[in-house]
């Protein structure tokens, strides 16, 4: 039923989509209708294709670079209580800067190419990952770390048998936030500066007033995304078999 009603709201969306673009006060230009998305998708599939190759490459190798450093640094954090206290701060902050500003000072810096992408993609997968992890680990029952400590176990055998399990949960919700959003990075590193990729196609499009290439270009872009959130999902239920809610039909 759940899944029913999700495609009942879908159909709906794409119904009221082509509704309006259907409306004479609606210009071509500004608004493609989904029947003339689904034409730029069969017209222009071999170079769409293509480009989403490009970016879902871009967006993996990011993303794993995010989550290689965020996992990294979030143990440190939480073994370390003085890195825990002075490097906090600073991973907020880091934030609070508008990827469109960094996004030039990147291909400054990395030239062009995929090292300015890579970085603005590991840069925003970066955050959600790395606090969720360290408040996950954080939140372990006192009761089984005290228990582990009147066991006499180290430091390193409470965090890899207590902490780190407890923790996989906080880490695979950071990680859905991250795959999400990562697609955005690659997007926004794309336009900065970039030969090919989704991304570009779709700057290239709309400078070029393509807009049906355009919603085409955004439909694939909103699939990758949800298409990596699916399988983060699809890898927690793997990993983390404990953490299984019941689920009834609605």
């Amino acid at each position: 039923m759940r899944y029913l009603l999700s495609i009942g709201l879908l159909v709906l969306f794409v119904a009221a989509w082509q509704g309006v673009a259907s409306l004479d006060s609606v210009d071509d230009l500004t608004l493609a209708s989904p029947v003339e998305t689904w034409d730029a998708l069969r017209a222009d599939w071999t170079l769409l294709r293509e480009n989403a190759l490009v970016t879902l490459w871009e967006v993996l190798l990011g993303l794993g670079i995010a989550t290689v450093c965020a996992i990294a640094l979030a143990l440190a954090m939480h073994v370390i209580r003085p890195l825990r206290d002075a490097a906090y701060p600073l991973l907020v902050a880091s934030q609070a800067i508008p990827i469109v500003v960094l996004a030039p000072i990147f291909v400054l810096a990395f030239d062009y190419g995929m090292g300015p992408i890579l970085a603005i993609v590991a840069l925003i997968c970066f955050f959600p990952i790395t606090v969720n992890l360290l408040d996950g680990l954080r939140s372990v029952e006192p009761e089984l770390l005290k228990l582990m400590r009147s066991l006499g176990a180290s430091r390193l055998r409470t965090l890899r048998s207590v902490e780190l399990p407890s923790a996989l949960p906080f880490l695979f919700s950071g990680l859905k936030v991250a795959a999400t959003v990562s697609v955005i990075g690659a997007v926004f590193g794309e336009a900065a500066g970039a030969d090919e990729g989704l991304g570009r196609l779709v700057l290239l499009g709309n400078n070029q007033l393509q807009t049906p290439r355009v919603y085409a270009g955004i439909v694939l872009l909103t699939l990758m995304a949800v298409a990596l959130f699916v399988l983060v999902a699809l890898v927690e239920r793997v990993a983390c078999p404990w953490n299984r809610k019941e689920e009834t039909a609605w």
